[in-house]
């Protein structure tokens, strides 16, 4: 069977009955069974699957099914579904059984999309790697000795190997953006509060936000229309409308201003063949037309240290909350209360976990409060009003995504703050709450995947999304720069 690359190919072959949803399952589950030492999933949902296959293919025969059918897709190992397991890739949660659906995954079942299996990442989606998983690392397709990204880096892998059509991750200062840069992938954020977080395991509240992983535009744009909305469950998502995102979808768009973030363009660290495929990307632009200009951003230097002060501050917050003694991993050895929680907490969580606690309870300590993350909060602010100066003169903001293409297993984990500095390209928009979207420009010499961001203002996922779908459909970009 061919690789699909959107959801509009299946659909188009199952209406001719050239395919239907049983055949197209056992493909995937083949395939995954073939890429099993990608390490993509943490546990493949065969039942469930096929007893959805064979339901929404009833439904596809009568002319009632939703408009996700045929969309076979897997979800991030933080995202619940009731009745399966779910552990943030921890030891921490290991075989812990979802007693509930998250608000995404009720939605999409609800358009009768397919739910293959769970999918591998950083453990409590911290990393930019996925190495901190206890589940071991996922390797990348185009070069098994390299990482896929993280924090979802099996979601990213899973498409890019062709284990399933589209994949849910979450995006908190790149977790969705970086993963599908190196995997070659579209990897889209939506406006923090444009989807729902109910029934998202926690890193950190005020960045964590759903975002997908597809091949097509025009799957990213359904998968959004479908997700987004209101929800009596999260207190934090938008009761803005949500528009027929799909529909909207248009290659023909207006003239546009795209500012290109100069200081990360010029950045010494950027991989030179990076800069050159972005270069390219921007004469695409102005060859359809669209003004490019450069324009200075001058708090960059200040981003990665606002964003770990914060999203630690954070964690350590959301993550008390295993303690070995509601649910979770569980000491049986502690002769105290005080010692089961130490115990607990010391040997389910892995190092990076506990790493990102303690940054956080020093930070939020007494006498460091004000000094870091009260003013890390006031740095925020600036962050995001200089991003909505900026967005006030031009439509599209543009950098790249990361400083290099994917590096090699185990050549950074070892150090920390090199690990959190590759993430200084992606966390702008986590800081000012904006849409932001990874686009693929093809591979490198060494056959890696190269990638651009595009960011916009709140709510503008529109216009991002007809930009990316005019970029791609209407330039041939080549498979080396």
């Amino acid at each position: 069977m061919k690789k699909y690359s959107s959801l509009t190919e299946i659909q188009g072959e199952l209406a001719q009955k050239q395919l239907t949803l049983k055949e197209l399952i056992t493909y995937y589950f083949q395939q995954i069974e073939k890429h099993q030492h990608l390490n993509a999933f943490n546990e493949v949902f065969f039942d469930s699957a096929k007893k959805q296959a064979e339901e929404i293919q009833a439904k596809l025969d009568h002319g009632s099914a939703g408009k996700l059918a045929g969309m076979v897709i897997g979800i991030k190992d933080n995202i619940c579904y009731e009745g399966h397991v779910v552990t943030a890739s921890s030891k921490m949660l290991d075989g812990f059984v979802s007693p509930y659906s998250s608000t995404v995954v009720k939605r999409l079942l609800a358009e009768d999309a397919i739910i293959i299996g769970r999918l591998n990442c950083d453990e409590f989606a911290m990393g930019g790697s996925n190495e901190t998983s206890y589940f071991g690392t996922v390797k990348n397709a185009a070069d098994e000795e390299r990482v896929a990204g993280g924090s979802s880096g099996g979601s990213a892998v899973a498409v890019q190997a062709d284990l399933c059509l589209a994949a849910l991750g979450t995006d908190t200062g790149g977790s969705v953006r970086q993963p599908a840069a190196f995997c070659g992938n579209i990897g889209f954020k939506p406006t923090y509060g444009r989807i729902s977080r109910y029934g998202v395991i926690a890193y950190a509240s005020s960045f964590d936000q759903v975002g997908t992983l597809t091949s097509s535009v025009t799957d990213a744009a359904l998968l959004l229309e479908v997700l987004a909305g209101a929800d009596e469950n999260d207190s934090t998502v938008s009761q803005q409308p949500v528009p027929s995102y799909s529909s909207n979808l248009k290659s023909q768009i207006p003239n546009l201003r795209i500012a290109v973030l100069k200081e990360t363009i010029e950045s010494e660290a950027l991989d030179p063949e990076t800069k050159t495929a972005i270069l390219l990307a921007l004469d695409k632009f102005k060859a359809a037309g669209h003004e490019v200009t450069y324009v200075s951003f001058d708090l960059l230097e200040y981003l990665v240290p606002t964003y770990y002060i914060l999203t630690t501050a954070e964690a350590s917050s959301n993550l008390s909350r295993y303690d070995g003694v509601h649910y979770g991993y569980r000491n049986t050895q502690a002769q105290s209360l005080n010692q089961l929680y130490k115990s607990s907490r010391a040997e389910g969580f892995g190092e990076e976990v506990k790493r990102r606690i303690m940054l956080g309870a020093f930070v939020l300590s007494a006498g460091y409060y004000d000094a870091y993350y009260q003013k890390a909060q006031k740095v925020r602010r600036l962050i995001r009003e200089r991003v909505e100066a900026l967005l006030k003169d031009n439509d599209v903001l543009i950098s790249p995504v990361a400083p290099t293409p994917a590096f090699k297993i185990g050549e950074n984990v070892q150090d920390p703050l090199v690990m959190y500095m590759a993430d200084i390209y992606t966390v702008l928009a986590s800081l000012a709450g904006i849409p932001a979207v990874a686009l693929p420009l093809g591979n490198n010499q060494a056959g890696l995947p190269l990638s651009m961001q595009l960011m916009t203002k709140h709510f503008n996922e529109q216009a991002l999304l007809n930009l990316s779908y005019s970029f791609l459909n209407s330039n041939v970009i080549s498979n080396e720069v």
